[in-house]
Parts: C-alpha cells; structure tokens; sequence
C-alpha cells in the first residue's frame, strides 16, 4: 500500500496517497464530505487527470507518427509520485518523467500537485512543467467524488448561465459531433437526480463560469470554483451515492480522430521550460 500523508488544520482534516497524489479523504467538522471509494460502484476517489483528459481512440496517441499506448485520463493517477514538501497544513507531491512514461508519452515533465488546507476550505493546484527541449501537449484535470444523496434536492448552480448544450459519449467513451441538452434550469441549475447519468457524463466545454454551488440533501453546501480549467464535467453511476465535479483543461477524443496528440482538441502547448498552473478550490459554506 502506497504511503499516505496526513493534513490538519483546525478542525480540517485531510489524507493525500502519493499513489498519483489522489486525494483519499477530507472532513471539516467531523464531516466526511469526499466519496470513499466503494469499488462495487467506484474505486478511486479523487484521481489526478494527466496527460490527457477522456478517452484516446483505440486507447492509442500518436505523436510525430509513433503509436504510444495512452488510455483513459493519461497515467498520473497510477504513478507513483515523490513528497517535495510536507507542512501540518500543505503538501506538495511530484512525477517525473521516466523510461516508463517516456514509453507512453514521449516528452519530458514535472508534474506537481500541492494541496492546501484553510479553515474550512482545500486547495488544489497542478503544476506542469515541461522540462524538454521541445514543445509538449497536455491536459490536466481534477477528478473528485463528493458523497451526496441523489434527488431533487441535491444540485448544483454554476455562477453564471452556460449552455445546456454538451457532446454525446459514444462508443469508446469518444466524443461525438452530435450534442444533447443538459437539463439546466435557468442556464445554471443542474438536478443531480439519478437518471441524469443514465446517459454517460455532461461534459460543459469552455464553461464562462469560475466557480459553483454544490447542494446536497443531507450535507453542508460546497463552494468549488477553478482557474485555468476550460471544461467542467459532472459524472456520477445510476444508483451510486456520489457525484464528481470535474475540472478538465482538455476533452475526449472525437469520434474518428486519428490526429497527433498536438491536434487533439482541447490539448494545451508548453514551450521548452515552460511552466503552467491549474487551480480547483473548495469551501464549504456556513
């Protein structure tokens, strides 16, 4: 079993694996707020996305003619990662490249995730360097599961109208150019009822909203808001007391793309030496 590194704040608890830096639990209060993990729905809990957000087509990417084999939500989830910094209330955790994930994504990187603890809120910032001397491709993206009871009652309110419209799943877990309609109210309330995921995820690409509300029948309402993330996707099973609010900088690979992973939509460039951040922020409300 993978090292864990326990945070505290006051009354803010939080546990960090640094198999892929995932987040394994948080409280404030004494209440647990983050999915547990039950693997008879779903085994991780809050996973680091990197380097590609969604599915590549065939589980394959191609760089400068080369076939590399990348699959769902890229590695980091299942790498091992180094303690860079430990305080009572912050941590910093890091992946280097190496001939193992050279043979699957043939660049050269440092990928850090440091989170933080406040008072009542966790902090999450990614860090991608690329420590190549070409150009690299990415995505990053935060996956975690909040414990809800599904209904009515349970929802979330972006900040600001978005359109309903998003991509349909296809097979392979691909984006199709067909789209369907998300059932907002008022361009910002989503139900988080069961048969809302009956068809797949909602995938919001190029969200104007910085930040939402997340209420839920039984626990206390989270504030979440995000810098430097294009794409919100909100996934859950049929039946499963959990509800993940994604943050993605990129997105799946449309049906039929058999481009270079440069060409992939939603992918973002580093120059050599390059560094950028991506931040996802929690709350919980009074």
């Amino acid at each position: 079993m993978a090292e864990l590194v326990s945070l505290g704040k006051g009354r803010n608890r939080a546990v960090v694996s640094l198999l892929g830096a995932e987040l394994q639990t948080w409280s404030v209060d004494g209440a647990d707020l983050l999915w547990r993990g039950d693997p008879s729905f779903w085994d991780q809990r809050s996973p680091l996305l990197f380097p590609v957000c969604g599915w590549t087509r065939g589980g394959v990417a191609r760089v400068g003619g080369r076939s590399f084999p990348l699959g769902l939500h890229g590695f980091a989830s299942r790498s091992l990662f180094e303690l860079a910094e430990s305080r009572p209330e912050r941590a910093r955790f890091v992946l280097c490249d190496s001939p193992e994930t050279r043979a699957v994504y043939p660049f050269k990187f440092e990928l850090a995730a440091t989170y933080v603890l406040g008072a009542r809120s966790l902090e999450v910032e990614i860090e991608v360097h690329n420590s190549g001397a070409g150009e690299m491709p990415y995505a990053a993206g935060l996956h975690p599961g909040f414990r809800i009871v599904k209904g009515p009652e349970s929802r979330l309110a972006f900040d600001q109208a978005e359109s309903p419209d998003v991509p349909v799943i296809g097979p392979g877990g691909l984006f199709s150019l067909r789209r369907r309609s998300a059932p907002l109210e008022e361009g910002r309330l989503l139900r988080l009822e069961d048969d809302l995921f009956s068809r797949e995820a909602l995938c919001f690409l190029d969200v104007r909203s910085r930040g939402l509300r997340l209420e839920t029948a039984r626990s206390p309402a989270l504030r979440i808001s995000w810098t430097n993330f294009s794409n919100i996707v909100v996934w859950s099973r049929v039946g499963a007391p959990f509800a993940c609010v994604e943050a993605w900088t990129g997105q799946g690979d449309p049906e039929g793309f058999e481009g270079d992973l440069f060409e992939k939509p939603g992918m973002s460039i580093l120059a050599p030496g390059e560094r950028r951040r991506h931040g996802y922020q929690i709350s919980l409300e009074q």
